[in-house]
């Protein structure tokens, strides 16, 4: 088992780490859309996942591996009125269509929108 962590992608807000790697399973946390400073980018649904959709390349990168890798994603959304836009980011990354649940949730951490966490193969 080895800890993963991208300079290029915020720190984690609580006490876990960005992502774990398993032998050739990488789980990573969800990540939210904070920039390198911890502040919140984006005012509503589609710059918010632009900006979860970087820090998870980052993630990803760091563990030696890509979206096209990806197995299966969780996204969590804070509403599914946004469930569209969310979408329309979210189809530009994950190319491969990997399994994926998507639920909304009451709250997600610092009030933003959206919340995506991977598991993903590297090869």
């Amino acid at each position: 088992m080895k800890k993963i962590h991208s300079d290029k992608a915020p720190k984690a807000i609580g006490p876990y780490s960005q992502a774990i790697l398993v032998n050739s399973m990488l789980y990573t946390s969800g990540q939210i859309p904070l920039n390198l400073e911890g502040n919140i980018v984006g005012d509503n649904i589609t710059e918010q996942t632009e900006q979860v959709m970087k820090n998870l390349k980052a993630v990803l990168e760091e563990a030696g591996t890509n979206f096209e890798n990806t197995i299966k994603t969780t996204c969590f959304l804070s509403d599914m009125s946004n469930f569209t836009g969310f979408n329309e980011v979210y189809s530009k990354y994950f190319t491969s269509n990997p399994a994926r649940s998507c639920v909304a949730v009451k709250e997600l951490p610092k009030q933003v929108l959206v919340e995506v966490e991977v598991i993903a193969l590297v090869k």
